[in-house]
């Protein structure tokens, strides 16, 4: 969960980022919209595995609070909620590719 952090020019922002995209499952929710743009809640969860509802619901809040994906409700029966990356979501693509890169060469070394 992200802790309130009062933005002024003192703010580190290693530290604003690092709040920001903490917690086990925040950039595994990112990673997997921007795989796929757009992404219902019941798919995202399926992609997770172990998450629950209460997590995802509570990760994705956060996420939209700041700023980071989009939610979109359209007013159907049943109601329908896409998610999806706002710009500033996806500017942390390229971040995402180095540190799965990052990855894949660490799993190399082992």
């Amino acid at each position: 969960m992200s802790k309130s952090i009062i933005i002024s020019k003192n703010t580190c922002p290693m530290n604003l980022g690092i709040n920001i995209l903490s917690g086990k499952w925040k950039l595994q929710i990112i990673w997997n919209i921007q795989k796929n743009k757009v992404v219902r809640f019941n798919e995202l969860q399926r992609m997770l595995g172990d998450i629950t509802t209460k997590t995802l619901t509570s990760q994705l809040r956060e996420l939209e609070e700041n700023q980071i994906i989009k939610r979109t409700v359209f007013p159907e029966v049943p109601p329908r909620v896409e998610y999806s990356l706002t710009e500033i979501g996806e500017s942390i693509e390229p971040i995402l590719n180095s540190l799965c890169d990052w990855g894949k060469a660490y799993l190399g070394k082992k």
